[in-house]
């Protein structure tokens, strides 16, 4: 596992505690929605990270069993904490070669998790073999980074920490896989022939303070190893210029910014 999908260490309870209620939960609400509206009765979720979409899923789909699925065993202790029910079996998974048999899903959900897959077309496969015909394959994609204004301030201000080598994770990883044509193209190699549907949702990020959102992302997300990667002595430093920049775009209070992703839909 490299360092950009590594959810480890104090990353997990972070990450449940500020990131979820600051960039995830208004899409987890529309992810569930959207697999809710099938009606299955049972759920693959991929990337479950600390259970942000699997609560909505529970709601949403009161007939359904969901199996819930992250690479991170740490993502998966913080959301056995978070989230509980029968109706949930939470199991570690590579997207990339998934334990089940075929056909084994009525639908397959994935909240910003296919920008981490290394090899993206053989997880789109891997998601294509376990659905049931006439399944529903449901992920989202960050939209490009300047079109999600915390992320955008905070990259922003680490370039100027760092001149010499900005950590870039965020460019590269969250928000790095969102052209359309080129998404489209991977599922259609992986054998997804069917109808394939895209929407831009934009949504509004509500933060605590210009504090608990450069936290959040600095110390809460694997940009934390990138930036301990040039020197981690500097993660305070850091984290402090990012809030600074955040400040002096937004105020130090509560604050809100604009975020945007893209949701697409496949049948099988």
């Amino acid at each position: 596992m490299d360092k950009d999908s590594q959810f480890t260490g104090s990353i997990p309870e972070t990450y449940e505690r500020s990131m979820v209620p600051l960039l995830f939960s208004p899409y987890a609400i529309d992810m569930a929605r959207r697999v809710g509206q099938r009606r299955p009765q049972r759920i693959l979720e991929i990337a479950a990270g600390t259970g942000a979409v699997t609560r909505h899923l529970l709601q949403e789909c009161p007939q359904a069993h969901i199996v819930a699925t992250d690479l991170n065993e740490a993502m998966l202790e913080q959301a056995r904490k978070a989230v509980a029910s029968p109706r949930i079996e939470w199991r570690q998974a590579d997207a990339q070669q998934l334990p089940f048999p075929d056909a084994s899903f009525d639908a397959l959900a994935c909240q910003f998790g296919v920008m981490f897959f290394p090899d993206k077309v053989r997880a789109f496969s891997e998601a294509r073999r376990v659905l049931r015909a006439g399944g529903l394959y449901c992920f989202n994609v960050w939209d490009g980074i300047s079109h999600n204004e915390f992320s955008a301030t905070i990259n922003h201000a680490l370039a100027k920490v760092f001149p010499a080598d900005p950590p870039r994770f965020l460019a590269r990883m969250p928000y790095g896989y969102h052209d359309v044509e080129v998404i489209r193209a991977d599922l259609a190699r992986a054998g997804f022939s069917g109808a394939v549907t895209h929407e831009v949702v934009a949504a509004s990020s509500r933060a605590e303070s210009a504090r608990s959102t450069a936290m959040a992302l600095c110390q809460g997300s694997p940009l934390r190893a990138d930036i301990e990667a040039r020197d981690p002595a500097r993660l305070q430093e850091a984290t402090d210029a990012a809030a600074a920049a955040l400040e002096e775009k937004f105020g130090p209070g509560p604050s809100e910014g604009r975020m945007q992703a893209i949701v697409f839909t496949c049948e099988v």
